[in-house]
């Protein structure tokens, strides 16, 4: 049984590693130091998140939770940088998050 201090972990993991891949994206459009900076900070506090759930939780559901980083992606590429985002995409989503659902609950 996963705990929910552990989800929340989980998410935050995920969210981290998706503001990494956000930030070096806005450092790529603008070269400010900062966004690499923190893109490169948000990266090293998932990582460290994931070696926190690793001691806690089997690899097997740790490894593949790391999915959600594509959701998270998805949704600060569509309201940050303002990419479209089609019909297919948001299918994709919906299956990893029910696949998550699958693996987590």
């Amino acid at each position: 049984m996963i705990d929910s201090w552990m989800i929340a972990v989980l998410i935050a993991m995920t969210l981290c590693g998706a503001m990494g891949g956000a930030g070096l994206k806005a450092y790529a459009n603008s070269r400010k130091k900062l966004h690499v900076l923190m893109g490169l900070g948000f990266y090293g506090t998932g990582a460290l998140l994931n070696i926190v759930l690793l001691k806690f939780l089997p690899l097997t559901v740790v490894l593949p939770a790391n999915a959600l980083t594509y959701v998270w992606t998805l949704i600060i590429a569509r309201f940050a940088f303002k990419e479209a985002v089609g019909p297919l995409r948001w299918i994709g989503v919906a299956c990893i998050m029910g696949g998550l659902c699958l693996l987590v609950l």
